[in-house]
């Protein structure tokens, strides 16, 4: 017959094991929680100052937000737009206009939405200006990035490495070679 001392002491050493199994499973879930939490957040789009710049509400603060691998024409006076002129080989007036039409389109879409902000999983949180860089989606899970870029109204931003690149290479192609947005044969200035 087995003693009570017996019995403790070979089930003491089991139950600190399954307490020490259950502790660590309970932190690791934890942690992968927190990660996967840590990947995205929600936020209303309060304004958009241009085409891939957006002044967001994230819980209790206000922050600037760049989209991840987008760049659309500018609409204000800054070195960026002189930039376009050399690059494009077109005029401020001409720059100026394609980065309202864009901007327009980008309000028409965001402004007033709850959307939810995706963080690149190879790059940096912010730019050198202090923005966040994110992806941007709808509540109707649009991918406000990548829609930019198909219907037009945004040129792909490749100086920096990102994970849709190709994807948003592809959506580029697509939106020049049938003539959406900004590639319009009546916005062709840009072109």
């Amino acid at each position: 017959m087995l003693s009570i001392s017996k019995i403790f002491k070979f089930l003491l050493p089991m139950l600190l094991i399954t307490a020490c199994i259950i502790f660590l499973l309970n932190y690791v879930l934890h942690e992968l929680e927190k990660s996967r939490d840590d990947s995205y957040e929600y936020a209303v789009v309060i304004n958009v100052i241009d085409g891939d710049t957006y002044l967001v509400k994230i819980s209790d603060r206000t922050e600037k937000i760049r989209l991840i691998g987008i760049d659309t024409p500018e609409k204000y006076e800054n070195y960026k737009l002189y930039a376009d002129t050399q690059r494009t080989k077109k005029d401020i007036s001409t720059i100026k206009r394609l980065g309202n039409i864009a901007s327009d389109y980008a309000e028409k879409l965001v402004k007033g939405k709850k959307v939810k902000l995706v963080k690149e999983i190879q790059g940096d949180e912010r730019d050198k200006y202090g923005r966040l860089l994110r992806y941007v989606y709808l509540e109707d899970g649009t991918f406000v990035n990548l829609k930019l870029i198909k219907d037009g109204y945004a040129n792909v931003y490749s100086k920096y490495d990102f994970s849709m690149k190709d994807e948003f290479i592809a959506a580029e192609r697509y939106a020049r070679e049938n003539k959406l947005g900004l590639w319009s044969d009546s916005l062709s200035d840009f072109k």
